[in-house]
């Protein structure tokens, strides 16, 4: 938000200069400063060429007269600003309405915004890292949704392929009629169990190839895998699939509808949801009308052996194939045509996909072989890159059944809840005791994966997420609860009467309110880096502020019936902010814990 002295300052500055515009941004004012907010005027040299000196002079004889300003000080080009508290307060905090409003963007600058994520492979559940691509894909979906764009969220199911076919195998081979209702087992974990087991017997027959030729030591797993048996039956179970064989593709159809209903038990766990899912299956041939098209108009060309190719080298990207030489489509063939169909059916602003960093060659060449062909749309194309996640014990190997299966997680961060909420209860079960361990695990989990820059890779630690203290999700719920549970205390003081905002002042009172009143801006910046990291920062220095003012500050002993109020109230917006802050992470809020 800004504050009123910062308009007013702003008009100063250009009738003193005589320029067109001047935009301030008041930050906190450091530590080591004394004050509530400063202004930057190196920042403003460039737009008032004039030397930083200069303005800060200048701003702080304006500022010094101010009616809003209790005293104001000049060191060097920063210039730190007080304000009197019944101004501070009321700016802040006094409407809670224009504090979270504050988040939005003007009309003009809203968007719409489609956001790809998730995308798992019909083979196996979902693990760890997809559990942080989903976290992401809806975090950000909620945050350009809070500011004011609006936001189509898809999915693109990988359901066909080599990966694919390598769990139907097994399961023709040895699922012997068994099936996920059968045998009690999620459908995603019954088929991912037949992947794994695809790849035991294939070690296996590597290894014997290898033991009877040892000319065949120095091959890679790759290079050994038609030569193996079951490589050479999986790979025909694919050409069949391709040939449309009636019975590979009922095999296919059936074992896709048991992932599927598995990945919406887990999506609905985590509170996921999407405008629109396609299938790979429906959308993998797309794409090689678009390169006839190029290969006609020179964009492309066609190679010696018969492949289809762009030269990126002005992209500093090198050369892509875009077909094969026996004509058949890469990932990078069929992402143009989906993103084509995608940009056609919803008309986005922008497209933005959420992917690990592994990635990011192939969406610089998608991008770069879409503006060659002219789209004018290709500048507004977005990869979100995500770094690994790793667990204490190290990488997680799908094919090996090394892997921390999302709902697996699920369940043991609960049980862990459970555990920690009777643990503070005193053994006291709470009859909604179910309901507590849900949201704490869920809590737990998203925050300490957005907690972090998307693009770092990181370690993720189960029962470090889970506690009470410390820069985790339960430490932010435990604050909203703790806020809920004094404010029930209070009753009508909360309620009645208005408030005396004069009668705050103490540096813990001041430092909370010019927090809250950071917000809208912390949502924004969110919003425009597509990244929450420092939304759920924002979050924990709050509500370790509100502890240091909860410690400092009696409220409901406050000296006074006018204080307790005053900071009831103030309570009171620090709990809404909090509120806003963690749905806006997709994180639920718990009234006690």
């Amino acid at each position: 938000m800004k504050f009123g002295f910062v308009k007013d300052l702003e008009a100063h500055l250009r009738e003193t200069f005589a320029v067109a515009s001047v935009d301030i941004t008041a930050d906190l004012c450091p530590p080591e400063f004394s004050g509530d907010l400063t202004v930057n005027c190196f920042l403003l040299a460039r737009q008032l060429r004039r030397a930083p000196a200069e303005i800060a002079s200048r701003a702080h004889t304006y500022l010094a007269q101010h009616p809003d300003v209790a005293a104001v000080d000049c060191i060097k080009a920063f210039v730190n600003v007080s304000l009197t508290p019944g101004v501070l307060f009321t700016e802040t905090v006094g409407s809670v309405d224009t504090m979270l409003g504050d988040a939005r963007v003007s009309p003009d600058e809203r968007q719409t915004v489609l956001i790809e994520f998730s995308a798992p492979n019909t083979n196996k559940p979902q693990h760890l890292g997809h559990v942080r691509n989903n976290t992401l894909g809806i975090a950000m979906t909620a945050i350009l949704r809070a500011v004011g764009h609006t936001v189509v969220p898809v999915n693109l199911i990988n359901d066909r392929g080599i990966h694919i076919c390598k769990s139907m195998l097994a399961y023709q081979r040895w699922g012997e009629g068994t099936t996920p209702a059968s045998s009690g087992v999620k459908g995603d974990h019954f088929v991912g169990d037949f992947y794994v087991r695809f790849d035991a017997e294939l070690r296996q027959q590597r290894e014997a190839l290898r033991a009877a030729d040892p000319t065949l030591a120095a091959k890679s797993d790759e290079e050994l895998f038609l030569q193996t048996e079951i490589g050479r039956a999986a790979q025909d179970m694919l050409v069949a699939w391709e040939q449309n064989d009636p019975a590979v593709r009922e095999l296919w159809q059936r074992m896709n509808a048991w992932v599927i209903a598995g990945f919406a038990e887990t999506y609905e766990r985590m509170g996921v949801e999407f405008a629109q899912t396609y299938l790979e299956s429906q959308t993998y041939a797309l794409g090689r009308d678009i390169i006839a098209a190029g290969l006609e108009r020179g964009v492309f060309k066609r190679l010696h052996d018969g492949a289809v190719a762009i030269d990126l080298d002005e992209e500093k990207l090198g050369r892509a194939v875009v077909l094969r030489k026996d004509g058949t489509s890469l990932y990078v063939t069929q992402d143009i045509g989906t993103t084509l169909l995608k940009q056609k059916e919803h008309r986005p602003d922008i497209q933005v996909w959420i992917v690990g960093d592994e990635q990011i060659r192939h969406f610089c060449i998608l991008f770069a072989i879409l503006n060659r062909l002219g789209y004018p749309w290709a500048a507004r194309l977005k990869h979100l890159a995500y770094g690994m996640v790793n667990l204490p014990s190290g990488k997680m190997k799908s094919r090996e059944g090394t892997v921390v299966d999302a709902d697996d997680m699920f369940d043991d961060l609960e049980a862990l809840a459970r555990s920690a909420t009777l643990a503070r209860c005193g053994g006291d079960s709470p009859k909604d005791l179910e309901h507590r361990a849900r949201v704490i695990a869920m809590a737990a989990i998203k925050f300490m994966l957005l907690k972090v820059n998307p693009k770092t890779t990181m370690t993720f630690d189960p029962e470090a997420s889970l506690r009470f203290e410390g820069d985790t999700g339960p430490y932010v719920l435990y604050a909203y609860a703790r806020i809920s549970s004094m404010l029930r205390k209070a009753g009508a003081d909360t309620v009645s009467g208005p408030v005396e905002w004069g009668v705050l002042g103490r540096p813990e009172e001041r430092d909370l309110a010019l927090r809250c009143a950071r917000y809208g801006a912390i949502l924004r910046r969110a919003a425009a880096d597509l990244d929450a990291s420092g939304v759920a920062t924002y979050l924990l220095d709050l509500a370790k502020a509100f502890s240091q003012f909860y410690q400092a500050c009696p409220v409901l002993t406050a000296e006074s019936p006018a204080l307790r109020r005053a900071r009831l109230e103030l309570s009171d917006r620090v709990r809404a902010v909090l509120r806003a802050g963690l749905h806006t992470l997709t994180l639920q809020t718990l009234e006690s814990m």
